[in-house]
């Protein structure tokens, strides 16, 4: 410090000198000056474009052919002043956010939190896909008999279709700890996104730097579809978490190898196979490990990878022959069945990556692929060829894209970097983010609480207050859907507390032509038989208790032997809300005893 105030007396001194040193101090303020007026610049036309982007997508929104929340069925002719309005208000707070550094030691629990908070707001969503039936009877199982009895009973008396048991293992544990509340599960989904974001922060940190980190872990919160997904008894939104864990961990016992880690790779990785067979991609991902660790000579990362590989295929190998049955049954079914399908129930790539996907990131995951060209950056072969092979393999279907979303939230921070200014590029990503929240929370949420599945809710909540443990559940014939209506038996079960007992008897429904099933997307509606706890035996029919009727549309009329059960009945309650875009539509009516 004293030789610098030395130089700095010596160069005051002398009138010459003096007049450079302003001169060269004068540069720096004008360099500043000019950076942050560039940054101002920069962060007004980033402005524009996500204005001009939600416009553009309004405009085009009939090229969105989303099964579950379509532009063209969630926004009228009429409705794009709000959402815009909204993005307006909301595109302040995300520049003041893009202000603050983003690379500090509390970052990534900063961003957990914030994905857990946000998560929470679509928690009143209804269960919109009939799927989540499955997923509730297997965790139900699990909290009604217990651990072994789940483990010894799945692909038998627990109906597995394709689904493998990992995630209604959780769900049954949240159940057996917390109690049968639809909360339970959100709480388990919302705790594993947030782990989800956390691990893409440590993936982007570990590959590049903690700024890409941070903006790939923000960029994950600028999905739209992937809002809809939280709140649903479904397993895609797990599966994500632990097919990043898997990647995440891998990467560390990658670079850093010891007993530890390399056993915790295996435990991941033999988590990820253990949550759905499209997990099975994950292995994909070992090829960009070893081609990006080929350039320091990979003779002992192939040793650790091996390990790993080994062990994992091991333990689920041995999952595997255990239930040799029931596995061999699915691949033959996934075969026959669910692979040929896709092309039935394919959603276009505009949509998805355009529409469900905020612009922003898809635009900048192809830019990624630039840069690292030019870079000759190997590294982004680890997220990217796990991208690319979904892609390769024509998966057309944004919810088994969700897989692979951290990865691509890796690609388009990565991608970002084209932009020079952190600032800019910070903005850019919350830009992103608030856009996609409005069309979350403030689209294809209402859209969601318009459909008819919200019924069921509304049902369980009013059935939790009659006095009565025990109901009734009689399910009429679908007027429009080729759904078996007797799958929102245990939705409707999601949503009470009541114990249900479905009344096949009375329902008497039809069974569809076999045909045509074979290749249905709702052909397990009809398979999976109805849950032990469900079916009606002597022991739990009674003729004074609560009477719930599922229909499926306001006016159908009760078959005979339906009207003379509810003879001395009274109608307690009716949920009719009824929407033009489903054909599969879950009406409700309640009765008590008069």
């Amino acid at each position: 410090m004293e030789r610098i105030a030395t130089c700095h007396i010596s160069v005051t001194e002398t009138g010459g000198n003096h007049r450079l040193w302003r001169g060269i101090r004068s540069a720096l303020a004008r360099s500043v000056t000019s950076s942050t007026e560039t940054v101002r610049l920069q962060c007004v036309l980033v402005t524009l474009v996500v204005l001009a982007v939600m416009v553009a997508l309004f405009v085009f929104r009939h090229f969105d052919d989303n099964r579950l929340v379509s532009w063209q069925w969630v926004y009228g002719s009429h409705d794009l002043w709000w959402p815009l309005l909204a993005l307006i208000l909301a595109l302040p707070f995300a520049y003041l956010l893009a202000s603050v550094s983003w690379t500090g030691r509390g970052t990534p629990a900063i961003l957990g939190i914030t994905a857990f908070a946000a998560s929470v707001l679509s928690w009143s969503a209804p269960e919109t896909i009939v799927d989540a039936a499955r997923y509730f009877v297997q965790a139900k199982f699990l909290e009604q008999h217990g651990f072994v009895a789940f483990l010894a009973q799945w692909g038998h008396e627990i109906p597995a279709w394709t689904d493998l048991p990992l995630i209604p293992f959780l769900y049954g544990v949240a159940f057996s700890v917390v109690g049968e509340t639809r909360i339970a599960i959100q709480g388990v989904t919302a705790l594993l996104f947030a782990g989800t974001v956390m691990l893409t922060f440590r993936i982007g940190a570990t590959l590049w730097d903690r700024a890409i980190g941070a903006t790939a872990a923000v960029l994950l919160l600028a999905m739209p579809y992937l809002w809809t997904q939280l709140p649903l008894t479904l397993v895609d939104v797990p599966t994500m978490f632990f097919f990043t864990l898997a990647v995440a961990v891998l990467i560390a016992a990658l670079e850093h190898g010891g007993l530890a880690l390399l056993a915790a790779a295996i435990l991941a990785l033999a988590a990820a196979l253990l949550t759905k067979y499209s997990a099975w991609l994950v292995l994909a991902v070992l090829p960009g490990l070893l081609l990006h660790r080929a350039r320091s000579g990979a003779p002992l990362e192939l040793a650790r990878i091996s390990i790993v590989a080994l062990g994992a295929l091991m333990l689920v190998g041995g999952f595997l022959a255990w239930k040799a049955d029931v596995v061999t049954g699915q691949l033959a079914l996934l075969w026959s069945y669910q692979i040929p399908a896709l092309g039935r129930w394919e959603e276009s790539l505009a949509s998805t990556f355009l529409f469900q996907i905020h612009p922003f990131i898809s635009v900048a995951a192809l830019a990624a692929v630039a840069i690292a060209i030019t870079r000759r950056d190997t590294r982004l072969l680890i997220p990217g060829l796990l991208v690319l092979t979904v892609l390769a393999l024509e998966i057309k279907r944004a919810r088994y894209v969700i897989i692979i979303l951290p990865m691509l939230a890796l690609m388009a921070a990565y991608g970002l970097g084209i932009l020079r200014e952190t600032m800019t590029r910070r903005f850019v990503a919350a830009g992103a983010v608030a856009a996609s929240l409005i069309v979350a929370v403030g689209g294809y949420l209402p859209f969601l609480h318009s459909t008819s599945a919200v019924n069921l809710a509304h049902a369980g909540t009013v059935l939790d207050t009659v006095a009565a443990e025990s109901l009734e559940v009689v399910v009429l014939p679908s007027l429009r859907s080729a759904v078996n209506p007797a799958i929102s038996v245990p939705l409707l079960d999601l949503y009470t507390h009541k114990r249900l007992v479905y009344r096949s008897d009375l329902s008497q429904l039809p069974r569809p032509n076999t045909a045509g099933l074979a290749m249905s997307p709702v052909r397990f509606t009809w398979e999976v038989p109805v849950a032990a706890f469900h079916a009606m035996t002597p022991h739990n029919v009674t003729h004074d208790i609560p009477v719930a009727v599922i229909i499926s549309a306001p006016d159908q009329p009760l078959p005979w032997a339906v009207a003379q059960r509810l003879t001395g009945y009274r109608l307690a309650g009716e949920f009719l809300g009824a929407d033009k875009v489903f054909h599969h539509q879950t009406l409700v009516r309640i009765y008590v005893p008069a």
